[in-house]
């Protein structure tokens, strides 16, 4: 599967600032901040990784919609690539 360069950075970038904001909890919790506080956001940290993980579908589904022989092919038929969407809902 094919995914655009462009798609490659932008979840890259997305990857990182989750890293970031996965870091600020732990530092929370060792500055035993307020349990509000820390679950707010650990609750933004898992949306932005569901939301690179459905940009990450989007993209090869996209990719297998416009080359149905060629993602077949690599073993990435359209039903795999709908398979992998419901892994994230």
């Amino acid at each position: 599967m094919e995914i655009p360069e462009n798609t490659v950075a932008d979840l890259t970038r997305r990857l990182r600032r989750v890293e970031g904001q996965i870091r600020g909890i732990q530092q929370m919790l060792a500055e035993a901040r307020d349990c509000r506080d820390i679950v707010t956001q650990m609750s933004a940290a898992s949306k932005a990784l569901d939301q690179a993980g459905f940009l990450l579908v989007a993209s090869g589904l996209t990719w297998c919609i416009a080359n149905p022989d060629e993602s077949a092919a690599e073993g990435y038929a359209l039903e795999d690539v709908q398979k992998l969407f419901m892994k994230l809902a």
